[in-house]
């Protein structure tokens, strides 16, 4: 009992930790947005700062997972978080005695974009060195649910802090954050991890043996590839959704935020029952029906009608997308820590944050001007018609490929 009550109250520092660095970061973000909006009223420039978030995750992944195998994630996690509130630290006392170029905020993003490479695959490889594997499920749903919760309350912080101090003084939660979340993550001992590989390993090497994983894996590769196909029509529609309330339905700014809520709250149900009643053992088969759910709700919102009315509908299918969407990662993501062995973790998880931070850019270039002639209602009738066909075709091609057959054992 005493060594159960040992590792919940090390899960629990952590993870309160992590959740208020993120509640900073979300809020941040969001304020961030706002001001840029403000300054420049140009959709291109919100474009290219997005991109910029994201390319960084897209060229240092491959290095962020070898790094969090190869040294000591604990270090990794803390530097990469006190990193990024030196970042907005700098920036904040820059923008309150200059009037700094609108140019500079990219120059942040990208900073921030970079630590949080590094952070991602070192945190969720340290889960599993600190919880039982049979409570990974659970554990997940307690750090989806808390991240819910910051994506839920960040923007409400962000907008609120706006609202009444300049950005210069914004920025400091974010500092804030970084410096709490650190502390709580240098508070708690990490379990010592054994390596039994050469750690001068080639670069290349490493990284071939980072794919390897999911090539011995079949029903993890198969998981992977069909996310990887899925999250191309997928990822661009969070940019989509105020185009949906203000275009579609022609409605204003606060329906706009009423969506983004729904999104949130829907993660949060899914996260909570995650964490408590639900309990889950065929972990594939689950993520895969998280696929499919993305896929029905995108379609569904792409034939809602335009009227007063259909909004409400819209809102209702925007809780399922953001459930359906824990429901896809929450199962995989305890698969990984499970199956995948603890110095291959960190390449194994920086392979889907590459997943994610490629098919953003690439799926909006694609998208953007597709949605903006048809639609986009449209375009979310065919990104979710688009994943249905796509999961369909891995998975047949994996019963029909494969010796043992059992994809969703």
């Amino acid at each position: 009992m005493e060594k159960i009550q040992k590792w919940k109250s090390k899960f629990i520092v952590v993870a309160l930790g992590q959740a208020i660095s993120m509640l900073g970061s979300h809020g941040v973000q969001f304020a961030l947005i706002w001001w840029l909006a403000e300054k420049t009223s140009s959709p291109l420039m919100l474009g290219i700062a997005g991109v910029v978030a994201y390319l960084p995750m897209s060229l240092f992944s491959p290095l962020a997972g070898i790094a969090a195998d190869r040294y000591n994630r604990k270090l990794i996690s803390i530097f990469s978080d006190m990193a990024m509130g030196a970042v907005a630290l700098i920036y904040a006392v820059l923008l309150f005695f200059f009037d700094l170029p609108v140019w500079t905020v990219f120059v942040m993003l990208c900073a921030r974009g970079i630590g949080s490479t590094f952070q991602q695959p070192a945190i969720q490889s340290i889960i599993p060195q600190l919880v039982p594997k049979d409570q990974l499920v659970k554990t997940n749903g307690w750090m989806q649910l808390l991240n819910s919760g910051s994506f839920l309350l960040g923007p409400v912080i962000g907008a609120s802090l706006y609202a009444i101090f300049p950005m210069s003084v914004v920025l400091m939660s974010d500092v804030v954050g970084a410096i709490l979340g650190s502390a709580a993550l240098a508070a708690v001992k990490i379990p010592k991890l054994t390596k039994n590989e050469d750690e001068k390993k080639h670069f290349v090497t490493e990284i071939k043996e980072g794919l390897q994983v999911f090539k011995e894996d079949k029903k993890l590769f198969c998981i992977v590839i069909a996310e990887a196909l899925c999250m191309f029509f997928y990822a661009p529609l969070s940019s989509f959704y105020p185009l949906m309330t203000s275009d579609y339905f022609n409605l204003s700014a606060m329906y706009g935020s009423v969506v983004e809520l729904s999104f949130a709250i829907g993660m949060v149900i899914s996260a909570l029952l995650f964490s408590t009643v639900l309990k889950i053992e065929r972990k594939i088969r689950v993520s895969f029906i998280g696929l499919f759910g993305m896929a029905v709700a995108s379609l569904i919102c792409g034939v809602i009608p335009p009227v007063y009315v259909g909004w409400f509908f819209f809102a209702a299918v925007c809780i399922c997308l953001g459930a359906w969407g824990n429901v896809h990662t929450i199962p995989l993501t305890a698969y990984i820590q499970e199956t995948v062995a603890p110095e291959k973790m960190g390449r194994a998880f920086s392979v889907l944050t590459l997943i994610s931070s490629v098919t953003m850019p690439v799926g909006l270039l694609f998208s953007s001007p597709i949605a903006e002639k048809v639609g986009v209602n449209v375009w979310f009738f065919v990104s979710g018609l688009c994943m249905i066909i796509l999961t369909a075709i891995v998975l047949l091609h994996y019963v029909l490929h494969s010796n043992d057959k059992k994809i969703m054992e």
